[in-house]
């Protein structure tokens, strides 16, 4: 269909107002059940009754609530898509910010506190879309599903996973996706302005590993003590350097960047992708972790009494893994963990990749640059993941697309988990007239 720009004075208004609202709604997710997703899930309701929609709030855990609601589309044989964001947060402590974490105070241009950039600020993006599609009479080509769900900064099993599992009909028809975390403005220098648009995730292996060995007094000599099993374990994993294995996506990325830098490199042959990481300065920050799987040691726990050796230590590691790299990834941990030291995966989830040459690829990349001429749009894979894994077992494709314009100077990334969280006013605004362009053309 033909795009009709819906988003007007009110929608400006409101998406900032959603932001700031919504992170004042504290969803802190310690990873140990305690969160309360249900005020999140039960302002989003409110707001998408308010537009027309019949949201339906669904818990498999009183409080962990999610929110599913479905616009119908003028085309009923278009496949479906499926646009998701969390309401949950991460940890902030009030002592290490500038504002408190959850005022979501609006200062210097900028919406403050914690989830103003992961990721509340798409969530009230998403609002506000839905809100002037309504007010404007706006229906999109194909139906689509609008989710939010708990859990995502944990394991997902109160969120996407227990929609995919056991609420799949709500799901129906959707073969495509769109959340975080993509269509950000980077800026590596020179004036630059580079958008990624995410197509594909590594892999989350986080690993438990445990060293046993003989218990004794800290005085003797003991050469099965478990700690330094565990520790030798640990530093092996970490010192390990993961050999280069490109995927499809960060293939493509490496070449649109080198295109963009102007440098020669023959991507499709072997090449020195290390030299080309440093050739690309500040822009390589987009691609090298995506290069290579990766392990870091996290955690460590052994012992109770500094002359008692302990006879078990166990220690936890954080892998990522790229799309086919998996067999690689566990027969390497085989061999570093060695013959004293087992490991498990403490939680699990598959790598996604998704085509970059794909229609829909086309429009997202089209609908950024329609807002922001004379930058450059390149595809990447996301070192981390998102609710888009658990959706794929529905067949879904995701892709990470929650645009929003950020200052020279303020690192997208580093706000991601940090100190001072906080998104633009007007990069909010940007966010929103790009959403509804794509959502329009979808």
């Amino acid at each position: 269909m033909a795009d009709m720009q819906a988003v007007d004075s009110r929608a400006l208004d409101e998406v900032v107002t959603f932001t700031s609202e919504l992170i004042r709604i504290d969803t802190t997710n310690r990873g140990d059940g305690d969160c309360q997703e249900r005020p999140a899930a039960e302002y989003v309701a409110e707001r998408l009754a308010d537009a027309g929609l019949e949201p339906t709030l669904l818990e498999r855990t009183p409080g962990r609530t999610n929110v599913v609601a479905r616009i119908e589309g003028t085309d009923p044989s278009a496949d479906a898509l499926l646009v998701h964001g969390h309401l949950d947060v991460v940890p902030a402590e009030p002592a290490d910010w500038t504002v408190h974490p959850f005022s979501g105070e609006i200062r210097d241009g900028m919406v403050w506190g914690r989830g103003a950039i992961d990721m509340k600020n798409m969530d009230a993006m998403v609002l506000s879309v839905v809100r002037a599609w309504a007010r404007n009479g706006i229906r999109p080509r194909r139906d689509i599903v609008i989710a939010y769900t708990a859990d995502e900064e944990a394991s997902a099993e109160d969120g996407s996973g227990f929609l995919a599992d056991q609420h799949p009909g709500l799901f129906e028809g959707c073969t495509e996706g769109i959340s975080e975390s993509g269509a950000y403005s980077f800026h590596p220098g020179s004036g630059m302005e580079i958008y990624p648009i995410a197509a594909g995730e590594r892999g989350t292996g986080w690993l438990k590993l445990t060293a046993h060995g003989r218990a004794g007094h800290g005085s003797k000599v003991n050469g099965a003590n478990a700690v330094t099993r565990l520790a030798a374990a640990m530093t092996r994993i970490g010192e390990h350097e993961w050999p280069i294995r490109l995927t499809p996506t960060v293939r493509a990325a490496l070449r649109e960047l080198a295109e963009l830098y102007g440098i020669e490199a023959d991507i499709d042959a072997g090449f020195d992708v290390d030299a080309l990481l440093e050739k690309l300065g500040p822009a390589a920050a987009l691609v090298e972790a995506t290069v290579r799987n990766s392990s870091n040691p996290t955690m460590l726990d052994a012992g109770y009494k500094v002359n008692v050796i302990p006879g078990r230590a166990t220690g936890f590691v954080d892998g990522r893994v790229l799309p086919g790299g998996e067999a690689e990834f566990q027969e390497t941990l085989d061999r570093l963990t060695g013959p004293d030291v087992e490991w498990e995966f403490a939680h699990r989830e598959i790598a996604l990749q998704a085509p970059v040459d794909s229609p829909t690829f086309a429009k997202l990349r089209a609908a950024v640059e329609h807002f922001a001429p004379g930058a450059y749009v390149v595809p990447f894979c996301m070192s981390g993941g998102t609710d888009a894994k658990q959706f794929s077992r529905l067949g879904i494709t995701g892709y990470g697309f929650s645009p929003v314009k950020m200052p020279v100077g303020l690192d997208y990334q580093a706000l991601f988990h940090g100190v001072d969280e906080r998104v633009p006013v007007d990069g909010l605004h940007f966010g929103v007239k790009v959403l509804d362009h794509y959502l329009q053309s979808a």
